[in-house]
């Protein structure tokens, strides 16, 4: 292709250059959705062990141990690599750079200049933030625009993420913050499950029953401040009776600094972000 635009995304190639976590939800979560289908997809890693991990969740995914072949073989492509390689990676594939691709990186803290810098002048750039929900569709990812990114390409970004969750673009200046808030904010919810479960099983909870009604809280939580649009303290008075069972819970959290222990989470994600881009 030329000339890609949003109204040809299920005729656009896709490769990833990095096959790890984020690689797999983001190629699992596009053919779920089916914004792309499997012969679409690409994927490079170092070692075709490397690459096995990917093979196994994703059946006759395209791959290569060759990231040049990636950028030959595709329009779009998604660098999915670890920040510290970022660079390595961005000039080892400059020389095969087309003007028709469209290079988007997911590596958490690096930034735009960064990312154009190594490669050829007027190379169509954005970075973007997702998170692992978007294998199952539940994603959340914001994203900002290089210096020769067109709108064609803010569209085919937002339709590829909106395809897996919730997409929104932002100035690249908050992009830190985003990483603290959902980048990084699927652990925290992990952990969250898993104490609530943990308290279940105190209580006297078979603990696979304590799972699943703790993450189905969560996940009912989480609907309810998207679908009602009230605001969660709104929503958390609502559930507190006077004397009752959640006001009693509530103390204790508040009395024990969950508030501000989250608060402290997204900050410290927010600046080690901001760290692996300097």
């Amino acid at each position: 292709m030329s000339q890609s635009s949003p109204a040809d995304l299920k005729d656009m190639t896709i490769g990833f250059i990095g096959a790890g976590k984020m690689a797999q939800a983001l190629a699992s979560g596009f053919i779920a959705s089916r914004v792309a289908s499997v012969d679409k997809l690409f994927a490079s890693a170092p070692s075709m062990e490397s690459l096995q991990g990917i093979k196994e969740k994703i059946n006759n995914i395209n791959v290569t141990t060759n990231n040049k072949d990636i950028v030959r073989k595709n329009d779009v492509i998604i660098v999915a690599v670890k920040p510290n390689i970022v660079s390595q990676v961005l000039k080892e594939i400059a020389p095969v750079i087309r003007s028709e691709n469209l290079i988007i990186s997911v590596a958490a803290g690096i930034r735009i200049p960064a990312i154009e810098d190594p490669l050829p002048n007027g190379t169509r750039v954005v970075r973007v933030m997702p998170n692992t929900p978007c294998l199952v569709g539940a994603g959340a990812s914001a994203y900002s625009l290089g210096t020769y990114a067109q709108s064609r390409d803010a569209e085919t970004v937002n339709k590829l993420m909106s395809a897996v969750g919730l997409c929104e673009k932002v100035p690249e200046s908050l992009i830190d913050a985003v990483v603290g808030v959902s980048g990084s904010g699927p652990a925290y919810m992990f952990v969250a499950i898993e104490a609530l479960a943990d308290g279940g099983v105190k209580a006297g909870l078979p603990r696979h029953l304590a799972l699943k009604l703790a993450a189905q809280t969560l996940l009912g939580a989480g609907k309810m401040v998207m679908e009602i649009g009230a605001h969660p303290a709104e929503l958390k008075d609502e559930v507190c009776s006077p004397g009752g069972t959640t006001i009693a819970a509530v103390h204790t959290l508040e009395k024990n600094g969950f508030r501000g222990a989250l608060i402290d989470a997204v900050l410290e994600s927010c600046n080690r972000s901001r760290e692996l881009g300097n």
